[in-house]
């Protein structure tokens, strides 16, 4: 098992060493219509390595206690076409957790992922990654916001999605619908019964579909997209992979009640002051650094394609 993770806070850049990259326009975008898709983001090189580290991962190469490594007489094309999703692969993979800090991604996202807010400072922090895999003929993802599964406080939630294969419509990319996250309400979910289409996951329901749309993005591109957008994807129709390395982050300045619910209970926090130190700051300070940090762990697990029926 790997040792904890040292306190990730040195790492942090600064908001004014990283850079533009983006125009006022397309902050001003990302605020209406709650995604931002830029391209070359990420280096054919940087795409290959990521790629590479997928196999890596699947096979063991980071050994964890929570991550049971397909077989190793597996070849890698046997690896990829059984996998759906490789689950925090940062906690383990120095691969993964770089492009975590990936300078241009940082640099947008000090832009972007508080915008909304009046006086936000550009401080941001990760709390997951999600490496997909989505392998030909295997299923898609039901409508959804990630503010359902990862709870913020302040509406800043942003995924940062990096395309490692071009992401298509035959393929699988992403669909949105653009606007939908304006209002800051999160819809409600039922289980659906499209298990040929989308995998286990339940869908949100309660708002007109109509005005979806696709977003088709080149390897090395970035799409960014806000915690309470609606999105979804399809079953990749294609005989090409649809991989993509996607983190999340939100405002430093803001508490993240996430996965916290046990402790509430047991050592009778208040709701209001719930709080996960298992992040990572990425840019500026952390008001909250005075609380520490938890340590990263191993809690790594594949989520294969046998889950998806």
């Amino acid at each position: 098992m790997n040792a904890p993770m040292p306190s990730p806070a040195p790492r942090s850049a600064t908001p004014s060493s990283v850079g533009p990259v983006i125009t006022a326009e397309q902050v001003r975008s990302f605020v209406d219509d709650g995604f931002l898709v830029v391209p070359d983001l990420v280096s054919p090189l940087d795409v290959q390595r990521l790629r590479d580290d997928a196999a890596a991962l699947a096979r063991g190469k980071y050994p964890c206690k929570s991550l049971e490594p397909m077989p190793a007489d597996y070849s890698d094309l046997q690896v990829l076409e059984r996998l759906l999703c490789i689950h925090q692969p940062h906690n383990i993979s120095p691969v993964i957790r770089e492009f975590v800090f990936h300078a241009g991604i940082v640099a947008v996202l000090s832009r972007i992922i508080g915008a909304h807010l009046a006086h936000w400072n550009g401080a941001v922090k990760c709390m997951q990654s999600m490496l997909f895999i989505k392998p030909p003929g295997k299923p898609g993802q039901a409508w959804h916001q990630d503010e359902i599964y990862i709870p913020t406080r302040d509406r800043s939630l942003c995924g940062a999605w990096i395309a490692l294969d071009d992401a298509t419509e035959a393929n699988g990319c992403l669909r949105v619908i653009p606007g939908s996250h304006r209002s800051g309400y999160l819809y409600p979910n039922r289980a659906h019964d499209d298990n040929e289409e989308f995998d286990f996951a339940p869908e949100s329901h309660g708002f007109d579909a109509s005005q979806e749309i696709l977003v088709q993005a080149k390897a090395g591109s970035v799409v960014f997209f806000n915690g309470y957008l609606l999105h979804r994807s399809k079953r990749n129709r294609s005989q090409v992979y649809r991989r993509a390395l996607v983190s999340h982050y939100m405002s430093m300045n803001s508490l993240l009640p996430w996965g916290v619910e046990g402790r509430i209970a047991k050592e009778g926090l208040a709701v209001a002051g719930a709080d996960c130190r298992a992040v990572m700051p990425v840019c500026g300070e952390d008001p909250y650094a005075w609380k520490g940090y938890d340590p990263l762990g191993d809690n790594v697990w594949l989520r294969s394609s046998a889950q998806s029926t």
